[in-house]
């Protein structure tokens, strides 16, 4: 090829369409949803010249050579679990089921691949300090072992101060395993690993980049945020290790956000989460404790585990049936609010039901572009009854669901495209009406810091702004 050539620009111009045009029937060979293949093929037809690279590394979600990969590791992990009689829950399980609560959400006990348990202690931790002082305390108490697993870990002083905990831990004999995702922890110096490995630190990145041809696929992300300690005491929720967790990085601070800790069976569903992922990074099971006694009375809980490679898309079934389920409110908070058609379409048929449907959202973006397309999807729910409140006194990264007087769900995942199809996400079901009133309790008092968008502020938007949220639309179901 003649790089001197007069003809040169326009052989490249039209190779490079040439690979828009191929990368577009993929996309929509591929793609899970028509909003996502639409999205993509359009760009990569009309403007390939940008949307391949960007195609490349986050495109291409079914990757079915991974999700086979992933499928065949999660059942040779299931058999290595059964070995060691894993699971002995039935008695707890049955129990469960008497929860007439419970049996309003009829989908979920096939939903979710884990059953709901009963006779668990369960505590909110509302914001960094108390989360973090809590799993702290609990991993000073550590004999046996300690499973952390996090989306982001921070060289910083609070990811400095966990470093020091750990490599204490494992000083005293203690199985220390941390697993963090590749892609969310992507600042992390290789210098924190090592050091943790040098002290006995069982440590590893979750990857889902398998193969050349997928070196550059980053769009599964493990977002699961889970630490469990001597398989007694088990932590999930919304918070990663980082400075900007306890509220201590502006401009989005205060950071608000919550957590949950919990005691009993379920801890068990927590640990064979981890060890899911542990096994996919390493081929090796982490060790799994099961106490000797539980709680004699307390909350049921269900953990639903969700990612790409569930036969059925988990997380977004999950909003689906819990929002079916609301007889008289559902309440939600998320610092993303990208619904797909059908989470949007039970939302605005619980409105027409009567039920009283509240969505709780941060009022400072993180990423603007995520921030605009959601403002669009607000505007429109206020639109069609739905309630839509903006937190005011700092960034809201909190993901709960409150359903009528007794259903609770706390954790990972966010109402939008990436928790729903794309991130490997975890949320903590739970079936009580006192733990449900500590989080209504939680969300009033959010709600009392927030103010609600109105039908006015819409038509006050400005004609840019409202073009700029449109264009963010188009590209919602691939962010």
């Amino acid at each position: 090829m003649d790089f001197h050539s007069p003809y040169f620009f326009g052989y490249l111009i039209g190779f490079i369409q040439l690979l828009g045009l191929i990368a577009a029937i993929h996309a929509l060979l591929t793609v899970r949803t028509a909003q996502g293949s639409i999205a993509w093929a359009m760009s990569l037809l009309f403007i390939p010249f940008i949307t391949l690279v960007p195609y490349l590394v986050f495109g291409r979600s079914t990757f079915d050579a991974y999700i086979k990969a992933r499928r065949q590791a999660n059942q040779e992990m299931r058999t290595a679990i059964g070995d060691l009689n894993w699971r002995p829950w039935i008695e707890e399980a049955v129990t469960a089921r008497r929860s007439a609560a419970y049996a309003s959400l009829r989908a979920m006990p096939k939903l979710g691949r884990m059953p709901c348990l009963a006779n668990n202690e369960v505590k909110l931790l509302i914001n960094g300090e108390a989360t973090f002082a809590a799993i702290f305390e609990a991993i000073r108490s550590a004999r046996q072992a300690v499973l952390i697993q996090f989306f982001i870990i921070h060289d910083d002083d609070l990811g400095r101060r966990l470093q020091a905990l750990l490599l204490e831990k494992a000083a005293e004999g203690v199985a220390v395993y941390v697993l963090y995702d590749r892609v969310g922890s992507h600042k992390l110096p290789t210098r924190y690993s090592n050091k943790l490995r040098d002290g006995g630190v069982q440590v590893k990145a979750f990857a889902t980049r398998r193969g050349w041809l997928n070196r550059f696929q980053v769009n599964f992300r493990n977002h699961r945020k889970i630490v469990v300690v001597d398989g007694v005491c088990g932590f999930v929720g919304g918070h990663n290790v980082g400075d900007e967790y306890l509220g201590k990085q502006p401009p989005l601070a205060p950071w608000r956000d919550t957590h949950v800790q919990v005691v009993g069976p379920v801890v068990a569903s927590l640990q064979e989460s981890f060890a899911e992922d542990w096994f996919w990074a390493t081929r090796h099971l982490p060790p799994l404790i099961l106490p000797d006694t539980f709680p004699e009375d307390g909350v049921l809980c269900q953990l639903l585990a969700s990612g790409p490679a569930d036969p059925q898309e988990t997380c977004s079934l999950f909003f689906v049936e819990a929002i079916h389920a609301a007889e008289e409110r559902v309440w939600i908070t998320s610092p993303y609010f990208i619904p797909d058609e059908a989470v949007f379409a039970a939302l605005r048929l619980a409105v027409l039901r009567g039920v009283d449907v509240r969505i709780l959202l941060p009022s400072r973006p993180d990423h603007y572009v995520v921030y605009a397309a959601s403002s669009l999807f607000a505007f429109e729910a206020v639109r069609a009854g739905v309630r839509i409140f903006r937190y005011e006194p700092g960034f809201l990264h909190q993901k709960v669901v409150l359903v009528d007087s007794e259903i609770s769900a706390i954790g990972s995942a966010n109402m939008d495209n990436r928790s729903f199809r794309l991130n490997f996400e975890l949320m903590l079901l739970t079936v009580d009406e006192d733990f449900a009133r500590q989080v209504e309790d939680m969300l009033v008092a959010d709600f009392a810091l927030a103010r609600e968008i109105s039908s006015e502020e819409r038509r006050n938007t400005h004609r840019l702004q409202q073009l700029g949220m449109r264009i963010a639309r188009l590209v919602s179901p691939i962010l």
